[in-house]
């Protein structure tokens, strides 16, 4: 939704500054691949014995032709190898130029054999050798399979060579999965690097793998959807526990890398310099964790020294000329980007940078670890102690921080109003791509149908959900409705919890638990969110529309098969690590291979919904929403709706109540005011103590508000700290849920109005008529509701949420009602 912008003028230093590929290079040094080999007792064989072992099961084939094709093929190619040298066949078979490429095997073959036998035709020669490998006689390498496709040999190789196995495969796999393209794709993966390097599924290694995987991005420039071999090979249990997860987006992960890596990544001229910053961050290293090392390293050595050397070829030295000072800081507060124009070409333009007080704050530190460390060890870091660039009142962090709050301020004003309308529009979204997805499995084969109001045609493969329009484009109608499903469900699980992107992202079937309040026995559930950025775990009530969400997304998650929520690993790209395999209810089905979402999908996906608003801002362009402004306008609505401030701190799981007030950006400056003047008279009469995160107290008698809202036909849902503002009249009240289970002491009350309105109208009491009526249609209304709530009942899921005891140790008590 904006527009797209690319850092110019970094030079070299950006081309390698993401470390892109580091983690599959460790993992490739970690885990070698087997050695290709070139005598084993198979290829050793005599010619004699290698057509006796075609001639017997499971080599044998049942069509008597395809069987004479074999063993005449195999001859023929047998006796052409032996004009080469080597001890075994395959030795000859590399030194002949058949191994060299697939692609000269298929068009040469039947010409070289020629030479040597009679009757020779390509066919003959291509089952033969199917039959030779199949017999395990050669091992063509990887290369040469990539070039060259073997349909035959795919089909009949697992149930020769590890029939067990596949079988266990199989069963593993499921049947659906088994049969689909991208199952048929994972077997011909593994089918291949056992032709190439011999032995079962058992025997496959991780460098196997890994090795298979460069080989097929150097033959295919497409090479998505062949990772879930190696998932069934993790599933099958043969790989060692420290064997990478997955194999997805291995070469685009950077993993944790040692300090000189993060330095080195800015090619930085002055050596002494450079070792320098890595010993300064090798001392910060201990008190940092991994995503704030990475930050400090990028600010020092790209944008302060890197900096330096682009503008002052040949600086080498921490004493910076004054004039050079005050030069980088008007640098360090402005950055230049590249926007692309319609017409494809791009304009460099300057903009502030965001993060200019961070990046100048980062340096001062630099120079004053450097005085101080000094003292201590004096010839270590005394020869670099030079005065500070930066003056304390370079750094005017107060303006900074009001021109952020202002700037999410009016992000929050503008995409407030506009909630609603984002909500609703992934809704209509989601629905429209289920009826279209509905409607093409329906469909025949290669047939046109109509659903809502268009018309498509279905793709001839059996099974696909491509459909073509009436302009002939091509699109994934079940591509489509998953993008559609996970965007409204990002959007509903934000506006109800508040969380952070990262912190949805790791909640898991796990994160769902149940507690008892132990007075009324009412069941409570919880949703447990995850330490992320301060580290603090919290939980959240789960409301009534939440648990529809949630309970949607673990019905589309489950496996069909087992019912449980299936375990899939996450990589963290704040710590760049995977987390171990978890139950995470963001996850989805990608070629086959079950996998956890990231950030950018979502963010797709969310930008289809914005798309289909055909919401704008202020200046008319596309408004775009973050996953993060969810987080303001949930704080900022529960603030404005009447919860306290100091509750709504420990929702957010902010450390500090100055970060909650600083979400809350539709009061205007009036109320603001008129809110700290009565904060700050409040705290001239109360004692100190009371300002301060809650008590175990304090938070039990927040919860105990749920206790107390106990209605004898049903239960209040009026907001913690409010009182009854309707006296009390419960049966024409709208926050009455009413309780299935008091269905028949509800009736009495109908019966019993009915009774008294016929009563009223026999004695003429016409004003208590009026009364009564909006009492009976309250009633009636409240029965309606009641068999609604009881047929969703009916078609509640199980969400197979554990205890709170099951969770926690700790008891949280209330205290006893009064009287």
């Amino acid at each position: 939704m904006t527009a797209r912008t690319e850092q110019a003028g970094a030079g070299p230093a950006t081309r390698n500054a993401q470390l892109l590929g580091e983690a599959l290079k460790s993992v490739t040094e970690r885990f070698p691949p087997r050695p290709v080999a070139e005598l084993w007792p198979a290829t050793q064989r005599g010619i004699d014995d290698i057509v006796n072992r075609l001639e017997s099961s499971p080599l044998r084939e049942a069509v008597r032709h395809t069987q004479w094709c074999r063993v005449t093929g195999a001859r023929q190619i047998l006796g052409w190898l032996q004009q080469f040298p080597g001890a075994s066949w395959q030795q000859r078979w590399n030194a002949s130029p058949a191994a060299a490429s697939g692609v000269e095997w298929s068009r040469m073959a039947a010409e070289w054999i020629a030479t040597t036998s009679s009757g020779v035709t390509a066919p003959i020669v291509g089952s033969g050798l199917v039959g030779l490998v199949l017999a395990d006689v050669l091992r063509p390498s990887l290369s040469w399979q990539m070039a060259r496709r073997a349909r035959h040999m795919q089909e009949r190789f697992p149930l020769v060579r590890d029939p067990e196995g596949f079988a266990r495969l199989q069963t593993l796999a499921g049947p659906a999965r088994w049969a689909s393209l991208t199952g048929r794709r994972a077997v011909n993966d593994l089918t291949k690097i056992m032709v190439a390097k011999g032995g079962k599924l058992a025997d496959i290694t991780v460098g196997d793998a890994l090795e298979y995987r460069t080989a097929l991005q150097e033959h295919h420039t497409q090479s998505a959807g062949h990772t879930l071999f190696y998932a069934w090979l993790r599933r099958l249990g043969t790989l060692p526990d420290d064997a990478p997860t997955t194999l997805r987006n291995l070469g685009r992960a950077t993993g944790q890398v040692g300090i000189e890596q993060l330095v080195d990544r800015y090619d930085l001229t002055c050596r002494p310099v450079r070792d320098l910053l890595v010993d300064y961050l090798t001392e910060r290293r201990p008190g940092l964790d991994y995503a704030t090392l990475d930050n400090l390293s990028r600010f020092l050595a790209l944008h302060f020294w890197a900096d330096l050397e682009a503008h002052h070829p040949g600086i080498h030295s921490l004493h910076l000329p004054a004039q050079v000072a005050v030069q980088w800081k008007q640098r360090a507060q402005t950055k230049t980007v590249r926007r692309r124009r319609s017409d494809g070409t791009y304009d460099e333009v300057v903009s502030p940078r965001l993060d200019g007080s961070t990046l100048l704050i980062a340096v001062r530190a630099l120079y004053l670890d450097l005085a101080r460390w000094a003292g201590e060890e004096p010839a270590r870091w005394g020869p670099w102690v030079a005065p500070c660039p930066i003056r304390e009142a370079d750094l005017n962090v107060k303006k900074h921080g009001q021109r952020v709050k202002a700037r999410m301020d009016q992000r929050t004003r503008q995409r407030l109003p506009a909630l609603p309308t984002v909500v609703r529009a992934a809704k209509e979204l989601l629905d429209k791509a289920q009826a279209r997805l509905q409607a093409v499995q329906i469909a025949p084969v290669g047939g046109r149908f109509e659903v809502l109001g268009e018309t498509f045609t279905r793709a001839k493969r059996p099974g696909s959900t491509w459909v073509y329009d009436d302009c002939g484009r091509r699109r994934d109608l079940a591509q489509r409705e998953r993008r559609a499903f996970w965007g409204w469900a990002m959007v509903e699980f934000l506006q109800h919890t508040g969380t952070r992107i990262e912190e949805m992202l790791e909640a898991s079937h796990h994160s769902l638990i149940q507690y008892r309040l132990p007075t009324t026995g009412e069941v409570v559930p919880l949703l447990q969110i995850a330490p992320s950025k301060t580290d603090q775990e919290r939980v959240l009530l789960v409301s009534p529309e939440l648990a529809d969400v949630l309970s949607t997304i673990i019905t589309r998650v489950r496996d069909p098969r087992t019912g449980a929520v299936p375990q899939v690993a996450a990589y963290d790209y704040n710590e760049r690590v995977w987390t171990p395999p978890m139950p995470l209810l963001f996850q989805y089905d990608r070629s086959g291979e079950i996998s956890a979402m990231n950030g950018d999908f979502l963010r797709k996906c969310l930008n289809d919904v914005l798309d289909a608003t055909g919401l704008t801002d202020a200046d008319g362009c596309p408004l775009d929403f973050d996953p993060h402004d969810f987080r303001r306008i949930f704080i900022t609505d529960a603030i404005r709706t009447g919860l306290p401030p100091h509750i709504a701190q420990v929702i957010a799981g902010h450390s500090d109540i100055n970060t909650t007030m600083g979400y809350t950006a539709i009061y205007p400056a009036e109320a603001i005011e008129a809110h700290r003047a009565f904060i700050a008279r409040r705290r001239a009469l109360r004692p100190s103590q009371e300002y301060r995160t809650p008590t175990s107290e304090e938070w039990d008698a927040f919860l105990g508000h749920f206790e107390r809202r106990k209605l004898s036909v049903g239960i209040c849902a009026r907001a913690f700290g409010t009182s009854c503002i309707h006296e009390h009249a419960c049966i024409r009240c709208s926050m009455l849920r009413p309780d299935p289970d008091q269905r028949g002491r509800l009736v009495e009350i109908r019966d019993n109005l009915l009774a008294r309105i016929t009563e009223a109208e026999r004695e003429g009491w016409l004003g208590e008529i009026d009364g009564l009526e909006v009492s009976l249609a309250g009633a009636q209304g409240k029965l309606a509701q009641m068999d609604a709530e009881q047929a969703q009942r009916s078609r509640a899921v199980d969400l197979g949420t554990p205890t709170f005891r099951d969770i926690s140790g700790r008891d949280c008590t209330s205290p006893p009602p009064p009287g």
